[in-house]
């Protein structure tokens, strides 16, 4: 079987290096082998029980604040959703809210005048009291993990309401004020 080796050599027979060349092409041919059994059970799920893609997707209502008073005394509230759908395996997902692309902070958050350089505060909120402002879980801020209902594994969906609120007496021009805002999942 390995008589090139001998032959490469200028030998008849097996040499010390034919000897040698078998050997290696012995255990070579065994971690191959090995390999490609672990690559076939990981791939059939043997270890895992099952081949499953975790994946969620998002579809999102916007906060939309309409029409802010500068002489109200009572903050201007509004309401936005998440809808996430997950697949049967996920057992729970994680949104985050990114910084403001204004202000670059979660708090304040800034919507910036189209035609001018004003700015107006606000923020969204993971609560209808609006006290956690709703972020990626750092700087005081809180993200939103909703769970698989309990039972067979189907596909799921979960519902989250953002809670926007821009506070009262803010000096600022008329005109359309906006940010952008980015939401995330993950399985």
């Amino acid at each position: 079987m390995f008589a090139p080796w001998g032959a490469f050599l200028g030998t008849h027979g097996r040499c010390a290096w034919g000897s040698i060349g078998e050997g290696v092409m012995y255990w070579i041919d065994r971690m191959l082998k090995t390999l490609l059994l672990i690559l076939l059970f990981t791939f059939l799920g043997v270890f895992k029980g099952e081949v499953a893609f975790s994946q969620c997707s998002m579809n999102a209502t916007p906060v939309s604040f309409g029409n802010y008073d500068t002489f109200s005394s009572a903050p201007l509230d509004a309401v936005g959703t998440i809808t996430v759908n997950c697949s049967g395996n996920v057992r729970r997902a994680t949104v985050t809210l990114s910084v403001s692309s204004t202000s670059g902070s979660f708090n304040p958050r800034r919507m910036r005048r189209s035609a001018g350089s004003d700015l107006l505060d606000y923020n969204v909120y993971t609560d209808a009291a609006r006290t956690s402002i709703f972020g990626d879980g750092t700087g005081g801020t809180s993200r939103i993990r909703p769970r698989r209902p309990s039972g067979p594994r189907v596909p799921w969906s979960a519902n989250i309401t953002m809670y926007g609120r821009i506070p009262p007496g803010q000096d600022v021009s008329v005109g359309t004020y906006s940010d952008t805002l980015t939401a995330t999942v993950t399985p």
